[in-house]
């Protein structure tokens, strides 16, 4: 058996774009990016899905199948020294051999924009064709700059029947899979653990790999009981999942430590979450949210600094920029709790949503021709820096079909207080002058 030595996910990495598993949408008859690959002609592309889909190995096999060079980068890992080598090889290739290089760019999404930017000029002058990976949206986390010279494809997560194609295929392969152990595993067991799995080929196969090292002994070769297999499942459903429940249940805990005053337990959460691997700008999305949604005017500076600690993290990437989402949920934890701008708007998209298409009142219309204010668009309408306090006493900006609402509540914390009493003071001088 042949590199025994490594991981199972990548003693079964496809070797032959006829081995991928999955995709057909893509790399099917007569499909796009089999059309590119028959014809030997690449062009730079993102290809975007969920982990375990094969982006990695398609990148490697349309390489192979193109006879170009394959160079490799990590957006995590890599920085300016390995880019400059890589395009400086890429050159002296072109040069010497008129052979073209395909760069990979692994979680592309980590590069903060002026990073991606920095491909630009590369990839318009064909120093090499750019494939970047990513398991976040595209259309929110790359360059509109870099989007608009490479094609975007989709990559979905693997179904039932692949999975299962799958484990048929390794515990058949004698050579690069378990096809040496005599196996009993039945269909019905497959399925749960293909279930586990949930599209993921590397999770499915790393899986397998720990299972086989548990049911195979000298007595019973590679026999799965299901004790056995909820037992390895088990142990590993503890680990970090960016698309399951565990995934949701983390970033539920983190949300509600913030909300209920707790830093200590949000700073943990925080850190579990960038321990597993989650993308640091989804968790920067999140705490912009919560500086809204939690605090609000209670402390309007949250907000503030959650937008501060996204812009730091653009800027300084990982694991640097982290300590300043870190800070901002901090704050936010310790800051004053309001909710009321949350449920005022929600009020007002539910009023908005009942009551249709209300007309503007005329006086609260703007009147820029001589037509508009011979309908008296404009009319009346009182400018309420004239009016004593800035403000016009007992007017209505509410529809007159509608009658006046009260959505916004300040709660007695944190700035609302102040907010409260000048809001009290306003209504005090409408009801005096209605």
């Amino acid at each position: 058996m042949t590199n025994s030595h490594q991981p199972l996910a990548a003693r079964m990495r496809p070797t032959t774009l006829a081995e991928f598993i999955g995709q057909p949408h893509l790399i099917g008859h007569n499909k796009p990016l089999s059309k590119a690959i028959e014809q030997g002609i690449l062009h730079s592309m993102i290809l975007w899905g969920p982990p375990g889909t094969g982006k990695t190995t398609l990148a490697r096999l349309m390489t192979e199948k193109t006879h170009a060079r394959f160079e490799q980068l990590s957006a995590v890992f890599s920085g300016v020294k390995e880019i400059r080598t890589i395009i400086e090889n890429a050159k002296i290739a072109y040069e010497r051999n008129q052979q073209k290089t395909v760069l990979f760019v692994d979680e592309i999404h980590r590069f903060n924009k002026s990073q991606q930017d920095a491909f630009l000029p590369f990839v318009e002058e064909g120093t090499f064709i750019l494939i970047g990976a990513t398991t976040e949206n595209p259309s929110f986390e790359l360059n509109n700059a870099l989007l608009s010279r490479a094609r975007v494809y989709v990559l979905k997560h693997l179904t039932e029947e692949d999975l299962l194609q799958l484990i048929d295929r390794t515990l058949n392969d004698t050579e690069r899979g378990l096809g040496h152990l005599p196996t009993d595993f039945p269909l019905s067991l497959q399925k749960i653990l293909v279930t586990f799995a949930d599209g993921d080929a590397r999770r499915l196969l790393n899986l397998l790999e720990i299972i086989s090292d548990l049911a195979n002994t000298e007595e019973n070769p590679f026999i799965v009981t299901e004790p056995l297999l909820l037992e390895v499942l088990q142990e590993n459903i503890a680990r970090f999942d960016k698309n399951g429940e565990a995934f949701y249940d983390q970033i539920s805990a983190l949300h509600k430590a913030v909300r209920g005053s707790a830093p200590d337990a949000a700073l943990y959460w925080l850190a579990r979450m960038l321990q597993g691997g989650c993308d640091p700008y989804y968790l920067a999305r999140r705490i912009l949210r919560m500086a809204s949604e939690d605090i609000g005017n209670a402390d309007p500076r949250a907000l503030q600094l959650a937008l501060n600690a996204y812009e730091v993290y653009e800027r300084l990437g990982s694991p640097e920029g982290e300590l300043a989402l870190a800070q901002a949920v901090v704050y936010l934890a310790s800051a004053a709790k309001s909710n009321s701008v949350y449920i005022a708007f929600n009020e007002a998209m539910q009023d908005a949503k009942i009551y249709g298409s209300l007309d503007v009142p005329l006086h609260l219309r703007n009147a820029p021709t001589k037509l508009m204010k011979q309908l008296e668009y404009g009319k009346h309408y009182r400018y309420a820096h004239d009016e004593p306090d800035a403000y016009a006493a007992g007017e209505s900006y509410f529809p007159e079909a509608l009658t006046e609402r009260t959505y916004y509540r300040p709660v007695p914390r944190g700035l609302e207080i102040k907010i409260a009493e000048k809001l009290a003071y306003l209504r005090e001088k409408d009801s005096k002058n209605k």
